[in-house]
């Protein structure tokens, strides 16, 4: 556990069956999501930045998507 805390410090800032900051940080896990598939996408036309970004993007999204099941496991109260 204290691994995924050194990673993933945000969703842990959740306290069990609050709404609001569970949304809040949803919304920044999705906001950075998006940011990085819209670079992703712009850049992907340029062939060597564009298969670097696009490994960096997909290690982001991981983040992003783990981050997102944190926070919903903490909210849930599953995570201790």
């Amino acid at each position: 556990m204290d691994l995924l805390k050194k990673y993933w410090p945000t969703p842990f800032k959740i306290k069990e069956k609050d709404i609001t900051s569970f949304v809040v940080q949803l919304i920044i896990f999705v906001v950075a999501c998006a940011v990085v598939g819209i670079l992703i996408g712009v850049l992907a036309s340029i062939p060597v930045i564009g298969i670097i970004f696009g490994i960096l993007g997909a290690v982001v999204e991981i983040y992003g998507i783990v981050g997102i099941v944190l926070c919903i496991l903490q909210f849930l109260g599953i995570l201790k």
